[in-house]
């Protein structure tokens, strides 16, 4: 297993990641525009008990930023930890910037590409989605059907 390991600006807020981390893409949602203040976020999924905060957990902050999900924050400097989704209790999406080396894994995928700001090119090759990618876990509509 990688040492998965992260924190915020200030240093407040230190965390560890327990398992091996899946799903990592990019959101050009709204929301993630304006809780980062840039036209897109790279997040990276892990089991829901398997982030742990070594440092500083009681000054984590969360808000409701949508009607199906909540963000976590540093309470200090604002560093965006981490969302999590009614849809999918079981994982935790966090912040990939946050990682101490955010160059351990690379994202797979675009979502909310038809919200992108028009003048952000990533320049890769990488599946685009308007929306949320087909199959995504647990969200009525996008799950392929059962046979």
């Amino acid at each position: 297993m990688t040492n998965w390991t992260g924190g915020c600006m200030c240093g407040a807020v230190r965390y560890m990641l327990l398992s091996d981390v899946f799903d990592c893409g990019w959101c050009h949602c709204r929301t993630c525009q304006l809780s980062s203040g840039a036209p897109a976020m790279v997040f990276a999924s892990v089991a829901a008990g398997d982030l742990h905060w070594t440092a500083g957990g009681q000054a984590v902050r969360t808000v409701k930023s949508s009607s199906f999900g909540h963000r976590a924050f540093c309470g200090r400097c604002g560093t965006p930890l981490y969302m999590r989704v009614d849809h999918q209790p079981e994982t935790i999406d966090f912040s990939v910037a946050t990682l101490d080396d955010p160059s351990l894994i690379a994202p797979q995928f675009h979502i909310f590409w038809g919200s992108r700001v028009a003048w952000f090119d990533p320049g890769d090759d990488l599946p685009r989605h308007d929306q949320f990618r087909p199959g995504t876990r647990g969200l009525p509509g996008t799950e392929p059907p059962v046979s």
